[in-house]
């Protein structure tokens, strides 16, 4: 008896000691694949190729592995599984066992001390499973996804190799289940314009960059889905030079015009055969010349009203005048586009406080604005934050209200639609000049009463 009590008092200390640390070195083997696992999966390949273009040790093999995550993810399956099962051999059959043999040496009956003692093993090494092996790895592959994965990418391709059988038969049989189910290949992963506009929302709030340059990026973005017309100046905004007249009379046109450029037209505007920049000619008057004015005209781009936007960046960044004659499908002047109407529809956005006189676009006490019939849909879609109707033959507010109204429209003439009340307040000829967007009155005071 005395023997078995002085192997006890030594045989105890010794064993739970080791277990302990076996136990711990398979939580913190766990936590590396956790962390391998979700690093992996987050990284952007962007980052990651600019990485291994810098020469980074371990990007190129986290490409690898994104591009394949079957494969990676059976063989991080396969160790988080094994791990499981040895932590859960050494807490219930050994460091289990010890602890309710110490909690009988304490004096406790057997009746308890044996379920106590598997009870507190398994609580103590799922808390510490759960904190270091799970959540500690994942938040810092979360937060620092790329650098992570470069350096455990190497680490993960080896043990893909050393379980190649077991991950093989689990990447098929994977797939086969799917495929079972109805899967037929992988989910598409490309980025949508709502995911590249979220990120960079996400990187102003976090200040990553200026609230102006979010703006010009907006601004960007929305250039690639315009088309020209919905830039461009619109002909009866056009002013142009008849060129058949007396070189007196073209004289106090480019005299009184505030525009270093202008159309030069054969009698009318549908038969435009280029520009005429006012400094050169106004500059040859000043000598005491009387100069032809024919002789001025330079060749610019006609584009046709269909083109996009950033296709007419294109022609006009290669013409030798910065200057594009729109032309309608009849061969007609449709408008003109230059390079700040570029500009101005890259840096014009709406939601930009500096930015709304120039646009017309200004926001009233009572929560309503007051917009200009030209101001392009797209802007007004982002300001009002609904989905309007894409390709429907219009680009403007004007456009929208017409579509909508199917007449030549009065002043004061109202109409609802996408969950706000249009106004025409005022036109200009046949033009629809304002507009006082708003929301209706039912609407406006179940809002009102929400933010009550």
């Amino acid at each position: 008896m005395c023997y078995e009590e002085r192997r006890r008092r030594i045989f105890y200390p010794a064993m739970p000691l080791l277990e302990i640390l076996i136990v711990l070195f398979l939580v913190l083997l766990n936590a590396v694949l956790a962390a391998a696992e979700l690093s992996i999966v987050s990284s952007r390949p962007a980052r990651l190729k600019t990485f291994a273009d810098k020469g980074r040790r371990g990007a190129i093999a986290a490409l690898r592995l994104g591009e394949d995550p079957g494969r990676f993810l059976s063989t991080v399956q396969i160790g988080i599984t094994l791990i499981g099962i040895l932590a859960g051999a050494f807490s219930g059959a050994s460091l289990g066992e010890a602890f309710s043999g110490f909690l009988r040496d304490s004096g406790m009956p057997d009746s308890f001390a044996q379920p106590i003692g598997y009870t507190v093993v398994v609580a103590a090494i799922t808390y510490v499973s759960l904190v270091i092996g799970e959540l500690i790895p994942k938040r810092l592959a979360l937060q620092n996804p790329e650098p992570l994965a470069c350096i455990l990418a190497p680490l993960m391709v080896t043990l893909s190799k050393v379980s190649l059988p077991a991950v093989w038969l689990l990447d098929k049989s994977t797939r086969l289940v799917l495929r079972l189910l109805g899967e037929r290949g992988s989910s598409s992963s490309a980025v949508t314009d709502e995911e590249i506009r979220a990120i960079i929302t996400e990187a102003e709030t976090a200040g990553v960059i200026d609230p102006a340059e979010r703006r010009m990026i907006a601004g960007v973005m929305r250039l690639a889905d315009r088309p020209v017309t919905a830039i461009m100046t619109p002909r009866p905004d056009v002013e142009w030079v008849d060129i058949s007249k007396d070189a007196e009379e073209v004289r106090q046109v480019l005299l009184d015009t505030p525009h270093s450029r202008l159309p030069a037209c054969e009698g009318s505007p549908e038969e435009t055969i280029g520009v005429i920049q006012a400094k050169r000619v106004l500059d040859a008057y000043l000598k005491g010349e009387r100069p032809d004015p024919r002789q001025f005209v330079q060749q610019v781009p006609f584009i046709v009203e269909n083109v996009g936007a950033l296709e007419a960046m294109r022609i006009l960044r290669g013409a030798e005048v910065p200057m594009g004659i729109v032309v309608d499908e009849y061969g007609d002047m449709a408008g003109v586009v230059t390079g700040y109407d570029l500009l101005l529809a890259i840096t014009g956005s709406v939601d930009a406080p500096e930015y709304n006189e120039a646009r017309n676009v200004v926001e009233r006490q009572d929560g309503s604005y007051l917009v200009a019939g030209e101001t392009p849909i797209d802007e007004l879609r982002d300001l009002l934050d609904v989905g309007f109707p894409v390709d429907d033959g219009y680009h403007t507010v004007a456009g929208f209200a017409l579509s909508h109204i199917k007449e030549l429209p009065q002043e004061g003439a109202v109409f609802t639609a996408l969950g706000w009340r249009f106004e025409i307040v005022d036109m200009d000829g046949r033009r629809i000049d304002k507009l006082l967007v708003s929301r209706p009155h039912v609407l406006h005071r179940q809002k009102a009463a929400g933010e009550a």
